[in-house]
Order: C-alpha cells, then sequence, then structure tokens
C-alpha cells in the first residue's frame, strides 16, 4: 500500500487545479529490497529502516501508515506523540480498545487523523449517496453491502499476518474488509443498533513457508445481519466481508431498496450504475458511468473508466483537501469516530457468534439481547 500511495502521489499533477500540492519525501520499511524501490521516487530524501528517524524529520507533515494490525496502537499513537497528522490503515487497531485510545489522543493532541477506505471514491458509489440523499428511493426497506475476495480459497497459499490472530485480532476477515463495507453506511447516519453474526472459519492451517503447516485461526467469512433506524423504522442492513468468496476478485456492492425506488453498485461491473423505478412497471435501468463522476477531477477523459490507482488517489486528494479545510460538501476519508463506530459493530458480532444470539449496542455500549 506504500508503493500505491507514492504512485498517486506521483501523480500528483494529473489532479486538474488541485489546490494543494503534495510530495513523497521520506519511507520506513524494514525490507531493503521494498526500500530500494523508492529510489525511483524523485522527491524522496530520506529512505530508512528506523521510523524514528522519520518522525523527527521536521520536513514531514502527514505519515501514512500501513502496518499490520496489531502494531496499529502503538505506532499510530507515536506518530501523533511526534506532532504528525496522520493517515491511518484499517480497521484503526487491533480491536475496540485500540480503536478508542488513538482517537482519543488524536482529539487530545488535536491532530488531523483519517482512516484509509478507497472504494467508495469511485464514481458508482457517489451516485449511490447521492441517489440516496435525494429521496428517490422513498422510504427505506433494506440494504446490502459487502466485500468479497477469493484469494483465500486456495489451500496451499502460505500463511501470513493477516491469517493469525494474535496479529490480525480476533475480529479476522471483518479487521481487514469491515471498514471498507460500514464508510458509507455509517456516513449516511446507518448505525446498526442489532447484530447477529454468521462467522466461518474455513480453512484451518495453511503451509508455513518452511515445509510444514501453521494453523490459521481467523475468521475467514463474515456475514452480519443488523438492524438500523432510518425515519423511526427499523431496516435490516446485511453485511458481508469474506475472504473465501468464489467467483470474486475483488468485489465491493452495495444496494439499497425503497417503497419507490432503489439503487445498487458493484465493482465487478466497474461502469454499471442501476437505478430502480416503480412507473405502472417495474424496471432497472442501467446507466455506463465514466470518469467524469470523480469528486476531484483529472486529465483523464470522462468517458474512461476509473480503477483502483484512481480510487486511491481521489481518497488522498479527499484527505488533504479536507486537512486543508477545502473538502466542502464532498466524500471525505472515514473519520476516527466512524472507525471507533465499526469495532463496536465488529466486537458485537464477536458476542453475537460465542452466544449464538442477538446483540445489541445501545449507545454503542455492548449488552447481549
Amino acid at each position: 500500500m506504500g508503493k500505491e500511495a507514492a504512485s498517486a502521489f506521483g501523480r500528483w499533477f494529473a489532479l486538474n487545479d488541485f489546490p494543494v500540492q503534495v510530495a513523497l519525501t521520506a519511507v520506513c520499511d524494514l525490507n531493503a529490497d521494498v526500500l530500494s524501490w523508492y529510489k525511483s521516487v524523485d522527491t524522496v530524501k530520506l529512505l530508512t529502516t528506523d521510523y524514528k528517524e522519520l518522525l523527527a524529520d521536521k520536513s514531514v507533515d502527514v505519515v501514512y501508515v500501513a502496518l499490520p494490525h496489531n502494531l496499529h496502537k502503538e505506532y499510530y499513537l507515536e506518530v501523533l506523540a511526534a506532532g504528525k497528522d496522520l493517515l491511518a490503515e484499517k480497521p484503526f487497531g487491533i480491536d475496540l480498545e485500540s480503536a478508542i485510545a488513538i482517537m482519543e489522543t488524536a482529539e487530545k493532541l488535536g491532530r488531523f487523523v483519517r482512516c484509509s477506505s478507497e472504494m467508495p471514491f469511485l464514481p458508482g458509489p457517489q451516485r449511490v449517496i447521492k441517489e440516496v440523499l435525494s429521496g428517490n428511493i422513498g422510504q427505506i426497506i433494506e440494504i446490502k453491502a459487502g466485500f468479497l475476495h477469493s484469494s483465500d480459497l486456495d489451500p496451499t497459499k502460505p500463511i501470513n499476518w493477516k491469517r493469525q490472530t494474535k496479529f490480525c485480532g480476533e475480529i479476522g476477515v471483518m479487521g481487514d474488509l469491515g471498514m471498507h463495507v460500514l464508510h458509507v453506511p455509517l456516513r449516511l447516519g446507518w448505525k446498526p443498533h442489532l447484530v447477529y453474526a454468521q462467522l466461518q472459519k474455513i480453512i484451518n492451517e495453511r503451509p508455513d513457508g518452511k515445509g510444514g503447516m501453521a494453523v490459521c485461526d481467523t475468521w475467514n467469512n463474515a456475514t452480519l445481519n443488523t438492524e438500523v433506524l432510518i425515519s423511526d423504522q427499523q431496516v435490516p442492513m446485511t453485511l458481508e466481508m469474506k475472504r473465501i468468496a468464489p467467483g470474486e476478485t475483488n468485489t465491493w456492492y452495495i444496494e439499497v431498496l425503497g417503497t419507490t425506488g432503489g439503487v445498487k453498485y458493484s465493482t465487478k461491473d466497474t461502469k454499471a450504475f442501476w437505478t430502480f423505478k416503480c412507473e405502472g412497471e417495474q424496471l432497472w435501468q442501467r446507466t455506463d458511468l465514466g470518469f467524469k463522476g470523480v469528486q476531484f477531477p483529472t486529465v483523464t477523459g470522462g468517458i474512461f473508466e476509473p480503477g483502483f490507482a484512481d480510487c486511491f488517489m481521489q481518497m488522498l486528494a479527499a484527505y488533504i483537501a479536507e486537512r486543508e479545510g477545502l473538502l466542502g460538501d464532498k466524500f471525505g476519508c472515514v473519520t476516527p469516530q466512524e472507525a471507533v463506530d465499526s469495532h463496536y459493530v465488529f466486537n458485537a458480532a464477536l458476542k453475537s457468534y460465542a452466544s449464538q444470539s442477538l446483540a445489541t449496542i445501545g449507545n454503542y455500549q455492548i449488552e447481549m439481547a
């Protein structure tokens, strides 16, 4: 992800009339081979294997940290203490306690902190949000959202930190994919207050890379059946987070259905934006989206479809714009409060599965129903 960030900053000039110039100037990585890759980035002045050297560099304003979940709290807090603003990776700490500590420290020190979640910055998700806010959907009946991978379908794939609870946390796949799924719902004010979780550990061991086998003890798949309150109505919201979803490479989707309309979008067909209407007949209408739907215009022509590198760049642009007070009414990155709220949901999901019952999140203090 560090290389993705470097790529985006290297193309910063592609943003049309963006009011802030940004440059990657310092990189830290323990792997010398990875670190050497950044030598090709002209703006980089500091390459180091000691992160303290990076934090001591007074010319650095913002630090992007991409580390395993068990290291989030320690390193995020150190970044903030060094007087730097932070672009954090999800899930914003290995557990709820860590996420709260990070948020409270950021508030106390007055640092600008946001969390990474790229997919909602594609034009499709932005059109979904616009349609929901327009009122065209009417009374919302149900919501479905998810992020689906299939990379773990291969049982010979070697173990790594994301497949071990001590590194990725008890929440497993929810920590890896859940913030992406909840970003848009939480931004729209849809906070689950009831959760019934179906969690799966499908492949329990993997090659350890040394000729043996290692225990794979994380949740591979999570389906959360939740309920949210919208305009005094109880609305079911299904959230899917799966590392073993046959046929899916990297599919992010959202669907919202109402009494007078509906809307859905999936990255499986990047250009397709679907709207539902009931005007005598019920019909779904497809609109082909191009590049013109991005929040921050670029040199790319409007007829071309964006990809992951583009939504990553749009996310970084949103971070910088908001940091400078220039975001306006545009969609912003995940806030610390939203990251903490997602952890409340994940924590409740663990409790729900453990008791095979419904978990209640009242004022986001978890009690069992």
